[in-house]
């Protein structure tokens, strides 16, 4: 597969398709995403292994909606059996998407464990205060002004963010690419840096969606009067966002390295 340069505004492009593909089939994706989630909750009811077991699928949770996008477009109706789909391949497929998800899921301890360490485990307690809602907002507000907390949810999103470069576009590198998984990591990095302006744009656009998003969910509950719709918008609000996220990560591989496949099947 060929890396192609293509041009910010193509990010923008990669979100409106993704929301475009999504209401093709949204119940599809929508039950997609719930498996995932479904998934997620029996996983993490495993003692020990749990939490490592989730982080270990989610590259193939991403090829998993790339698969069912494409299907999409070619007109079919995605299944569940695409998160497994890959793992039906060759042998040497099937062994570097499975090491790609131990090496996914140890990098995120790890990064963590270091962000842990830095921090002083005052993340955790900011988690606590939240998820309580014991703490009012004067008690956030000063755990957020914590100089050792601030540094340590820098590191934490940063590292994050460099985590996902490799893997952005490697599991479907391997499927779609028969490249292996060091070269699969290589060429995702190199992508996702010579297209950053692109990847700039889209994370904009997300942003501006979440944005969107709240602003009229706010609108609405002050013309109702029912600060209370707000959190009950949240939860639907935040599954749409994150279903056609994923919905959208086709786009951002078939664009970097087959644009061809974008525009003859690109949804309107």
């Amino acid at each position: 597969m060929k890396l192609h340069l293509v041009p910010a505004r193509h990010g923008a492009l990669w979100v409106r398709r993704g929301f475009a593909s999504f209401f093709k089939r949204p119940l599809a994706f929508a039950a997609l995403f719930a498996g995932v989630m479904f998934f997620g909750l029996i996983a993490l009811l495993l003692p020990f292994v749990g939490e490592f077991v989730m982080l270990a699928v989610m590259p193939l949770v991403s090829l998993g909606f790339m698969l069912a996008t494409r299907r999409v477009m070619l007109g079919n109706m995605p299944g569940p059996g695409v998160f497994v789909e890959p793992l039906k391949g060759t042998r040497d497929k099937r062994m570097a998407l499975l090491q790609m998800g131990v090496i996914y899921a140890v990098a995120t301890y790890l990064i963590l464990l270091l962000s842990d360490v830095v921090d002083g485990g005052k993340f955790e307690a900011l988690q606590n205060t939240i998820a309580s809602g014991k703490g009012d907002a004067s008690d956030i507000a000063a755990l957020l002004s914590d100089g050792q907390l601030q540094f340590g949810l820098v590191l934490r999103f940063g590292l994050a963010s460099l985590l996902s470069l490799p893997f952005w576009h490697a599991p479907a590198l391997v499927h779609w690419g028969d490249q292996s998984i060091g070269k699969a990591f290589f060429f995702s990095t190199l992508a996702c840096w010579r297209n950053l302006r692109a990847f700039g744009v889209y994370a904009l656009a997300w942003g501006g969606v979440i944005l969107a998003f709240g602003i009229i969910a706010n609108v609405f509950a002050a013309l109702m009067q029912s600060p209370q719709i707000i959190a009950l918008a949240t939860v639907p609000i935040g599954l749409l966002i994150s279903t056609v996220f994923y919905t959208s990560l086709y786009f951002t591989f078939a664009d970097c390295f087959a644009p061809d496949a974008v525009s003859e099947a690109e949804p309107g």
